[in-house]
């Protein structure tokens, strides 16, 4: 949805598919059809920043996403013996490689080639004003005014949970068994202090070896978005811990800035 038509993005009306005119040859959209068997790409680069997150996806996309029908592409990874293992080799968590009987995965460069254009995809946003030049009409009511559109909330810890956090760490707390750990019942997230799992979500975490690298969010979230989401999981799924200050965000975030 991002492709540039002319001098402005596209809009939702150049895909629109017109039942009407069945001669496919004189329908305007570039992606013909009217069916869509897989999710929307178009912002999967900001949608999943995780590196192993979407190799387990490429590697076996019931891993990550248990109801996928997306099929396997085992044949961009290598097994291979850990004395064979080079400093630069990527490779798939060692948790659940066990699991699947193999000492080490390794992601070939066609599979990390992949994952660099995916990450690439990321939906064009407006940095100022929105520009109208190439934005409809709103439709007219009855009085002659323009409706009115509601105004768009800030998203609540779930919802910013669901964007950021459920793909690895799943919707239930859970995770991913030998991947991505679970949230529930977890002694970082449960802490009375809040700091290790604030740092962790400013900076990333890579210091479990069965685990996969979790990316850093700090030039993702806001510290509104960081202390919602740390909120919502130490109080979700049987975790109960206090809120987090927003202060004890702003400051750590500042500390970080400065190392």
């Amino acid at each position: 949805m991002d492709k540039t038509w002319g001098e402005r993005p596209s809009l939702a009306s150049d895909y629109y598919y017109s039942k009407q005119r069945m001669d496919f040859w004189r329908q305007s959209p570039s992606l013909l059809g009217s069916e869509r068997t897989g999710p929307d790409l178009t912002d999967i680069g900001n949608r999943q920043p995780s590196d192993q997150w979407h190799l387990l996806h490429l590697y076996n996309p019931r891993l990550v996403v248990e109801a996928s029908i997306m099929p396997r592409y085992s044949w961009l990874f290598t097994k291979i013996d850990t004395t064979n293992v080079q400093q630069e080799d990527v490779t798939l968590p060692r948790g659940i490689t066990k699991m699947m009987g193999s000492d080490i995965i390794v992601a070939k460069k066609n599979a990390l080639d992949l994952v660099s254009y995916l990450k690439s995809l990321q939906q064009y946003s407006f940095e100022s004003a929105t520009p109208s030049s190439f934005i409809p009409a709103l439709p007219k009511e009855e009085n002659g005014n323009a409706s009115s559109v509601p105004s768009k909330k800030s998203s609540g810890g779930a919802d910013l949970y669901q964007k950021n956090c459920a793909a690895c760490h799943q919707g239930t707390g859970r995770g991913v068994k030998g991947a991505f750990p679970p949230l529930t019942g977890s002694l970082i997230v449960n802490d009375k202090n809040p700091e290790t799992l604030i740092k962790i979500i400013l900076m990333g975490y890579d210091a479990r070896q069965q685990y996969g690298v979790m990316p850093p969010f700090a030039d993702k979230l806001s510290d509104e978005d960081i202390k919602a989401i740390a909120d919502h999981e130490r109080s979700s799924w049987g975790n109960s811990a206090p809120e987090v200050p927003l202060e004890t965000i702003t400051r750590l975030r500042d500390s970080i800035l400065k190392l």
